[in-house]
């Protein structure tokens, strides 16, 4: 029988209403199924978890697994496998097998992320991992970034101008000449240093990805804000991530600063306080005066 951490049971409960709850109680009979469909064994370990999903971990043959189920609402379930399908362990966590809504993967090192090195060494891995996800993209996955422009002004309006004129005017600019320029491959658009564990059969593999089509440098920002309160150099940041991956300098910076206002004026929408800070860091640093 598995039990659902309570503080996930609550936050799922909090975003999803009943349909979170309902989804929440149907959890132990789904992990009852898919243990006897994909011949898994429960370790004798707590779940994990973030915000969208529930990972266990499991043995099947005496191969280490984790079984992931993601929420219904998780707007990345439904292309996720085909991400992963695609890159076919190549820099990312191996799939197994998978269903709507759960996915048997590779199990790695949970206990070890990018976070454990310093940010360079981190950066250096990162920038790699970027030139190394960009294969074809397989069809029907969404533009990067192409509803942007669209949202960047209403969504400035609706909470108050937090975001100073000369970043946003430079957001829009870059918003609205982006999408489409450069390379269009297959981008991980969610890779953090979070998003990258230690491996056995590669020192560091990504996890957790938001498969989009779009050039590499997309995935650029993250990169830059999760850890900016750490570096002192943010344009030497860029600068490491850029050439770890080969990567074209301008279309990084530009997309920098496009995510990182969307970013700012998504996390106030949520009420965070430190996430908003960080960008405006980044977007300072690369944009100053």
């Amino acid at each position: 029988m598995v039990t659902v951490p309570e503080a996930f049971a609550r936050w799922r409960a909090h975003v999803d209403g009943d349909e979170g709850r309902a989804w929440v109680a149907s959890l132990p009979a789904r992990v009852e199924r898919l243990a006897g469909q994909w011949d898994l064994r429960l370790d004798d370990a707590a779940p994990l978890h973030g915000a969208q999903a529930l990972v266990l971990l499991v043995t099947r043959d005496d191969r280490p697994l984790v079984l992931k189920l993601s929420a219904p609402r998780d707007p990345t379930t439904a292309t996720e496998a085909a991400g992963l399908r695609a890159w076919a362990g190549r820099g990312v966590v191996e799939l197994v097998a998978a269903e709507p809504g759960a996915l048997l993967l590779e199990r790695l090192d949970h206990t070890r992320s990018l976070h454990d090195l310093p940010i360079l060494q981190a950066a250096e891995v990162a920038g790699g991992l970027i030139r190394t996800l960009a294969v074809a993209a397989p069809a029907g996955l969404p533009q990067a970034g192409s509803g942007i422009a669209a949202t960047l002004g209403d969504r400035q309006r609706r909470l108050g101008d937090p975001v100073p004129d000369r970043f946003l005017a430079r957001a829009f600019r870059y918003a609205a000449e982006l999408p489409g320029v450069g390379e269009n491959v297959l981008i991980h658009a969610d890779l953090h240093y979070g998003n990258v564990l230690a491996g056995t059969r590669r020192p560091w593999l990504a996890i957790d990805p938001r498969p989009l089509r779009g050039t590499p440098e997309y995935a650029v920002p993250e990169l830059m804000w999760n850890r900016a309160d750490e570096v002192a150099d943010l344009p030497g940041l860029l600068s490491a991530l850029v050439e770890a991956g080969g990567l074209d300098a301008e279309l990084a910076r530009g997309w920098v600063i496009v995510r990182c206002v969307d970013y700012w004026l998504w996390g106030v929408e949520r009420g965070l306080t430190i996430d908003p800070v960080r960008c405006e860091r980044v977007l300072a640093a690369l944009l100053p005066g």
